[in-house]
């Protein structure tokens, strides 16, 4: 932050007394910090117990560091020279600060924010294209990227809401810049600790929500409640500079419809499906060499629409887009199908790689079991030859998801190549014997059906080596991805650097180098 803010004035706005009765007096904040590495001299330190830490016990050495100020949620009983403010939850009072900070700047903004497990981001870009072809001035941030003007930010390797401190300086950016309306993506992390909070809300969106992140909330429930919070962030009271719609998008045919629905039932709903019970839903649909035709019914009128992205379940995310900009934003059909003709690509999203070779080459972010069966599926309706799925399961994740995808790729694909995909400090060699174990349940022989490559360049070198013509190769779960987690260490990894690496190696062309992982070493121990 370039600025100071007084401390006293953001304690009086928030009703926080210091437990420990230090003044607050001539006290500027410039910064705030909740992981206490990143202490700086005149930050607000905010400490929580997490599943396996307490940040409870870096206070004296972030007061030693420079901290002006302290946010936990314990008693502490040392003796501080700094003012110890007990909250109910600082997560939370982190993301009430840094909207004080930066002057509230969703109040001044209409808000839509899109959840799910899978096609989040897909849907985003949809809504926000759709708002750019309606010439409204619009800003996103997504688990990619943040867009502000003709800014584009990168937001981190791995895919997250960015910490409050960062969405709310988003935000006020671009106020700042003349955006009236935000697309904000929101994963059930950010939701669950609070991240989006003070985010004021006035449109929610679900794609679907489905089996995943598990290892984190415990129960589907759970993880359901947690994305459940976005539609009661949209029914709360806000103080908006103008009368906003209160609006909810849902998937009508999604487990997590009864749930919302019922969250939702005081404000305007619109359902969606490609079943014609919802308000708005899709059938005709046809995949073409440049995307997929569909046409969808809404108020009893039918009209024709074009995506340029490929894979059936694109359309989902189409009509999730689209109930909320005609419907909730009320724009018009013409320049709702002018913005989803507008989305050409998105990087790791069903993302196609052709080189001149005779067969058919995807990168997609698959990495969930609904987000895998989806892709196989489409991938199926691409091609009248063999599919050949390369993907793996990430250590210190759900492991549950491990036998799942891998008994999905056996009744989906005609080959399956399990590899290294965010290992962390788990084995790989006993993350790839559990997914073998599920393939040998559906009765697939190795060396036959499924093949294991812990190394992933070697596993897409080995999927183009084998691909005949008019087959079709889909990797699946790193999408856009800059990196690959062994051990404690982030390695740059591009999976379609990759792919195009294994692919001109194959066709001896001049090619980017494959990019280095250590399960290249055979001294590697996975």
């Amino acid at each position: 932050m370039e600025d100071a803010y007084p401390l006293k004035a953001i304690a009086e706005y928030y009703n926080l007394i210091p437990q420990n009765g230090v003044s607050l007096e001539g006290l500027t904040v410039t910064e705030l910090i909740s992981d206490s590495r990143d202490i700086k001299p005149g930050c607000v330190f905010f400490a929580w117990k997490g599943g396996s830490f307490d940040s409870h016990k870096f206070i004296p050495d972030a007061i030693s560091r420079g901290a002006i100020a302290v946010v936990g949620t314990e008693t502490f009983q040392e003796e501080l020279t700094v003012p110890y403010f007990i909250v109910e939850n600082s997560r939370y009072m982190l993301a009430g600060f840094a909207a004080y900070i930066n002057e509230f700047p969703a109040n001044k903004m209409t808000i839509i924010g899109v959840t799910g497990t899978d096609g989040k981001t897909t849907t985003t870009n949809y809504i926000y294209h759709i708002l750019q072809a309606a010439g409204i001035k619009a800003g996103m941030i997504s688990t990619v990227n943040a867009v502000i003007g003709d800014e584009t930010i990168d937001t981190g390797f791995h895919v997250t809401t960015p910490e409050a401190p960062q969405v709310q300086k988003y935000l006020k950016n671009m106020l700042d810049a003349g955006v009236t309306h935000v697309v904000l993506e929101t994963t059930s992390h950010g939701l669950a600790q609070h991240r989006v909070a003070f985010c004021a809300f006035d449109y929610a969106v679900v794609t679907n929500i489905t089996h995943e992140h598990l290892d984190y909330h415990g129960s589907y429930e759970v993880y359901l409640a947690s994305k459940a919070l976005l539609f009661q962030y949209v029914a709360q009271p806000k103080k908006k500079n103008k009368k906003q719609k209160q609006f909810a998008v849902l998937n009508k045919s999604d487990r997590s419809f009864a749930c919302l629905s019922d969250i939702t039932q005081d404000i305007q709903q619109i359902t969606y499906d490609l079943q014609h019970d919802a308000d708005i839903w899709a059938d005709e649909i046809i995949n073409t060499d440049s995307g997929i035709d569909f046409q969808i019914h809404l108020s009893d009128e039918c009209y024709a629409f074009h995506t340029n992205l490929k894979g059936e379940f694109n359309v989902l995310n189409c009509l999730a887009a689209i109930a909320l900009a005609y419907n909730g934003l009320d724009i018009s059909i013409k320049t709702v199908q002018k913005g989803i003709d507008q989305v050409k690509s998105l990087v790791g999203r069903m993302d196609e790689i052709s080189m001149g070779q005779s067969f058919r080459a995807f990168v997609d972010f698959a990495h969930t079991p609904f987000g895998l069966e989806a892709a196989l599926k489409s991938a199926r309706k691409l091609t009248n030859k063999r599919v050949i799925a390369v993907f793996g399961s990430a250590g210190l994740r759900d492991k549950l998801k491990r036998r799942m995808m891998s008994q999905i790729s056996a009744d989906l694909a005609d080959i399956t190549i399990l590899t290294a995909e965010d290992p962390r400090i788990e084995s790989l060699k006993g993350i790839l014997l559990e997914m073998s174990d599920a393939m040998n349940e559906k009765n697939k022989k190795p060396d036959k059906d499924y093949f294991i490559e812990p190394d992933r360049g070697n596993a897409l070198r080995y999927a183009v080596k084998m691909a005949q013509p008019g087959d079709l190769i889909i990797a699946c779960g790193k999408g856009h991805e800059q990196s690959m987690c062994f051990g404690e260490i982030e390695y740059a990894w591009d999976e379609k650097t990759a792919l195009s690496a294994a692919l001109a190696e194959h066709l001896g062309l001049s090619a980017p180098e494959m990019p280095y992982l250590p399960t290249i070493e055979k001294s590697y121990d996975s």
